[in-house]
């Protein structure tokens, strides 16, 4: 081969190695796994109208795992579910011992660990006027009402608790009640 061959060749493989990309190999086995395929969430699509979010659920319809509460957050409802509202929870230890745990949790830093009223954040003057659970004339229904819309300064605990949690919490509550009243 004469130098003029040799020459030319050593051109055009300089040429192809200052085109070379390390970071883009020229051949890839499984290009997806290198490059995924993106899709679009709410992509072009006649199922979603404003292209950004997902479709509302369809009226009346209830999620899975999820009971719905008939008693309206009024005080007609207050008054309703305290009357007619009975927890389908029995009265076990392992609930009492639960819901005192979610007691502690959620309710002794106002209501204190003896449901007097008189929980840490009482105590340090935070929030004013939380009643002991002896000056209230309270069931098992209400409670649990209150725990599901909260009532006056109160707060609802329904994102905190789920149903049973609070017929657990409730469970506990009248427990304390009966050794205030004595």
């Amino acid at each position: 081969m004469n130098y003029r061959g040799l020459i030319l060749v050593v051109i055009v493989l300089m040429v192809m190695q200052s085109c070379f990309d390390p970071s883009k190999p020229n051949y890839q086995y499984f290009p997806n796994m290198y490059e995924p395929v993106g899709y679009e969430t709410y992509a072009d699509s006649d199922a979603f109208a404003n292209g950004i979010e997902a479709q509302l659920p369809v009226a009346g319809s209830v999620a899975r795992g999820w009971e719905p509460y008939d008693y309206p957050d009024t005080n007609e409802g207050y008054e309703a579910a305290k009357a007619d509202l009975k927890s389908p929870l029995e009265a076990t230890a392992e609930n009492s011992a639960t819901g005192k745990e979610l007691y502690g949790i959620y309710c002794a830093v106002c209501h204190g660990n003896k449901g007097d009223g008189q929980g840490i954040l009482m105590t340090r003057e935070k929030f004013l006027g939380v009643p002991s659970y002896a000056d209230r004339d309270i069931t098992s229904g209400s409670i649990y009402h209150v725990l599901m819309y909260g009532k006056n300064a109160m707060g609802s605990h329904a994102g905190q608790v789920n149903a049973e949690e609070r017929w657990q919490i409730a469970q506990h509550v009248m427990e304390l009640r009966s050794k205030l009243v004595k």
